[in-house]
Parts: C-alpha cells; sequence; structure tokens
C-alpha cells in the first residue's frame, strides 16, 4: 500500500495524523531573509522595539543549522554593523536583528560570507522583500 492510501485511510479512520520532523545533520544556512520597510504591528508581533524608524529600518531573519552557530552569527552581525539583536534562539538555530536596510544587509552578507568561507557552510540566496 502506498503513503497516500495509509493517510487517507487513517483520517477516514478519526486516528490522528502524526507528522514528525526532522533537522538532518549539515552546517547550512536555509533562510537568510530581509524585511525593508516592515509594518508596525511585524515589530510588535515579533516583540521587537516599536520605537524604529519603520520607513528605513529593516528586519534580517536567520536559520542556521547547526542552531549554536547562531551565537556566532549574532556576534558576526553586531560586530559588523549598527544592529540590535531582537532573538537569538540556540536550540531552532534563529536569528533575527533590526537595523537601518543597508546596515542588516551588511551585517547579514557579512555572516553569510564568514559561515561559507571559514566555517564550510552551504548558503542558501539572501532574499529581501
Amino acid at each position: 500500500m502506498d503513503f497516500d492510501n495509509i493517510i487517507g485511510q487513517s483520517l477516514n479512520k478519526g486516528d490522528k495524523l502524526r507528522i514528525v520532523q526532522e533537522l538532518v545533520p549539515g552546517k547550512q544556512i536555509t533562510l537568510a531573509h530581509v524585511i525593508a520597510s516592515p509594518d508596525k504591528i511585524i515589530y510588535k508581533k515579533l516583540g521587537l522595539d516599536p520605537s524604529q524608524d519603520y520607513r528605513r529600518s529593516a528586519i534580517g531573519i536567520l536559520t542556521i543549522s547547526p542552531s549554536e552557530v547562531s551565537v556566532i552569527a549574532g556576534d558576526i552581525a553586531l560586530k559588523t554593523a549598527n544592529v540590535e539583536m531582537g532573538f537569538i534562539d540556540r536550540f531552532s538555530g534563529t536569528l533575527i536583528f533590526t537595523g537601518l536596510v543597508a546596515e542588516v544587509e551588511a551585517a547579514m552578507q557579512a555572516i553569510m560570507k564568514y559561515t561559507k568561507e571559514v566555517l564550510g557552510f552551504t548558503t542558501c540566496e539572501m532574499t529581501r522583500t
């Protein structure tokens, strides 16, 4: 029996569908995104400093594996550009920082370069909205 039929039968019987998410070991940045001129509500929902000049500000978001490297990435961001740390999670590998668009992009580029060239990471393309 194929997987789709098994899922269909489980759902038809009223069983709960259980999904197991696993982190594949590796050295990688899977998300590197800059949100330029974010709406105020995004700052509020993320618990970030709402006193930013929203027209000139940006939020940088990274997801890194192994997750502990998010601490190193945060250090690189702060030493490279005038950004403020919004969130670091050494367990999930999430890093969020804020600042002017140019500063956030400079910090992001420095992190991407260091992890790729020094740590041998596979990195995704940096995106921006």
